[in-house]
């Protein structure tokens, strides 16, 4: 197929699963990697605030969060001047799990570019990282 779109989604999907397959036993989701991630670099955001960085729709972020919240991922705690708002806090489960989570991840990403010279990973990402600017624009 030569569509670019459906490319990258098989794409996804192949990186979802392999992650999938390395996560399992850590006890988290690939949905839930991308929140994890920003947690990690910044424990205590809102809602809102992990909607701005991680490009989901706000029922996926709602569920996925409940999700996490259920398996003792995060916690929520009231914002200290917004009575609307709840702060998002990784439990000490989640904080524990952060290295090995961004080890597998790494290795469930190397694993795509089995057989891929180096410069040829660094210019592939590159192009990806141009196509998502692209459309962004879209």
């Amino acid at each position: 197929m030569d569509s670019g779109a459906y490319l990258a989604s098989q794409l996804a999907k192949g990186f979802a699963r392999s992650l999938q397959q390395r996560a399992a036993g850590l006890g988290f989701s690939p949905g839930q990697f991308p929140i994890l991630l920003e947690l990690w670099a910044e424990d205590g955001l809102t809602q809102k605030q992990l909607l701005e960085r991680v490009d989901i729709e706000q029922a996926t972020m709602a569920n996925t969060l409940a999700r996490m919240a259920r398996d003792g991922l995060i916690e929520r705690r009231p914002h200290p001047s917004d009575k609307r708002a709840q702060l998002i806090f990784l439990t000490p489960n989640a904080r524990a799990i952060e290295d090995e989570a961004v080890k597998i991840a790494r290795e469930a990403d190397l694993a795509l570019f089995q057989g891929f010279k180096t410069f040829e990973r660094e210019l592939m990402l590159e192009y990806i990282r141009r196509l998502l600017e692209n459309a962004k624009k879209i």
